[in-house]
Order: C-alpha cells, then sequence, then structure tokens
C-alpha cells in the first residue's frame, strides 16, 4: 500500500462524473461526486461513518429528516445508521467528495451518471488494487 496524495480541491473540481472512486485503503475510501442540478445522492443508510465535504454548489444535506443548508467549503459528518441524503438545490453542478471508513464502493468504482450508479451498484468486496 503506497498511500494517495492528491489536490483534493482540484480533483473534486474537475470530475464529472455521478461517482468515482479515487483510493481505497484498508480502512477507508475516497470518492469524488457530481451532483446535477435538482438532483440528489439518494436517501441511504450506511453501517460505517461517512465525511462529506462540499467543494461548489448549493444544496441541502438531510440527516434523520432534519435539513442543513450546506453550500461550498461546509463538511457534513455521518456517523454510521444515520438516515441521509444530499440535495443539489443550486442552479450548477455540485462538485463534493467523501471519505467513507470503511470502503462502500467496490475499489476502481466509476458511475458517469446517477442512473449508471442505481443501475450498477456494487459495494466493497474487501481487495484492494495495487495503487499507483
Amino acid at each position: 500500500m503506497k498511500g494517495y496524495v492528491v489536490n483534493i480541491e482540484e480533483a473534486t473540481k474537475e470530475n464529472e462524473n455521478f461517482r468515482k472512486v479515487l483510493y481505497t485503503a484498508p480502512n477507508s475510501q475516497l470518492v469524488v461526486m457530481a451532483i446535477a442540478s435538482g438532483d440528489d445522492i439518494g436517501e441511504e443508510v450506511h453501517e460505517l461513518d461517512q465525511f462529506i465535504r462540499l467543494e461548489e454548489g448549493k444544496g441541502q444535506a438531510i440527516l434523520n429528516d432534519e435539513v442543513h443548508e450546506i453550500e461550498d467549503d461546509w463538511a457534513v459528518v455521518i456517523p454510521a445508521g444515520v438516515k441521509h441524503n444530499i440535495v443539489n438545490t443550486g442552479e450548477g453542478v455540485m462538485k463534493l467528495y467523501s471519505v467513507y471508513s470503511p470502503a462502500e464502493h467496490k475499489d476502481g468504482t466509476i458511475h458517469e451518471t446517477k442512473a449508471d450508479a442505481m443501475a450498477h451498484e456494487e459495494h466493497f468486496d474487501g481487495v484492494i488494487t495495487e495503487q499507483e
């Protein structure tokens, strides 16, 4: 395991995919997302902790039905078991990154659209591909 170093603001803002796994470590995973205006991540509950930072856009973080307004530079910490959703209420594409602890998605996952993500949802299988 070599680790991973990236300008996360740049990587997040340049990402055009709904979801792209950048790196998977034994106990965490780094993912960037681009959420279209008026769209959302989709309500979910994980058996893991999640950290989200909004790099670009405006929206709502809904945690156990409590709505929080968020925008650029805001962070959201979602403990395991919390029902949550992130909604893009802005006019442009919302850009964010997320750290899952432990990993949530299959290593190397890229979903170009939300529809692609919903059709091919694959959870982490415990296998870490050798990272460059």
